[in-house]
């Protein structure tokens, strides 16, 4: 397990460097942390996540930096507090055990949704195809505990969508590993910024559901290379 933790520490320390390329993130805020299972205890409650440290800049970011948490969100091995975020990253994996990867970000227009609290419409192929309908709304809740870990398990228990928009807060996204979770935080993102833009220029024609369903078929067990 020392070999594997110590891979997924390269890994969430490479794919924090996309949430700046990608203008997800400003200063230090932002957090991606990955899944570590433990092959000897399979229900899954052995196992530990990967994330990055409090309040450390991205530039400062190394494999070495990155800190290690067991599912209750209790410092494993590191040297520096892990992010502030980890109680819900935690959350998260506890109760959702097939989530290996867990995003946060506050990129700008996915936040004025959640400012507004508001889903983002399913007006578009690419939404149906990455999130399945609409992104949906989480509850507000306080940093500092699993409060926010339970609105999004909450949400998304109820959605297809990988990515929930909590209140005043900004966006959250699953995936079966970092990689995918980092991908749906960039596609939000992306959905988030052409419906507002729509929304400028008149009211977006929404996609029956018949179609979204087929369109979110097709991509998640068709599309791509297997």
């Amino acid at each position: 397990m020392r070999e594997e933790i110590a891979r997924v520490r390269r890994v969430v320390s490479d794919l924090h460097a996309e949430l700046p390329r990608y203008e997800l993130v400003v200063w230090t805020a932002g957090n991606v942390s990955q899944r570590v299972p433990n092959p000897d205890v399979p229900d899954g409650s052995a196992d530990l996540f990967v994330i990055k440290p409090s309040g450390v800049s991205y530039d400062e970011l190394t494999p070495e930096s990155m800190v290690v948490c067991d599912l209750d969100g209790a410092l494993v091995d590191g040297t520096r507090g892990p992010s502030s975020d980890t109680a819900a990253h935690a959350y998260v994996y506890r109760h959702l055990p097939e989530v290996g990867g867990v995003v946060h970000t506050h990129s700008t227009y996915a936040t004025a949704w959640a400012a507004r609290g508001e889903e983002i419409p399913c007006v578009l192929t690419m939404m149906a195809d990455e999130f399945g309908g609409p992104v949906p709304v989480g509850p507000f809740a306080i940093i500092g505990d699993d409060s926010i870990g339970r609105g999004i398990v909450e949400t998304l228990r109820e959605s297809r969508s990988p990515a929930v928009l909590m209140r005043n807060h900004g966006p959250f996204t699953i995936g079966r590993d970092a990689r995918a979770a980092v991908k749906a935080a960039v596609m939000c993102e992306e959905v988030a910024r052409t419906v507002h833009i729509s929304r400028q220029l008149g009211e977006p024609l929404p996609i029956e559901q018949r179609h979204i369903d087929s369109l979110y078929d097709r991509y998640q067990n068709v599309y791509g290379q297997k």
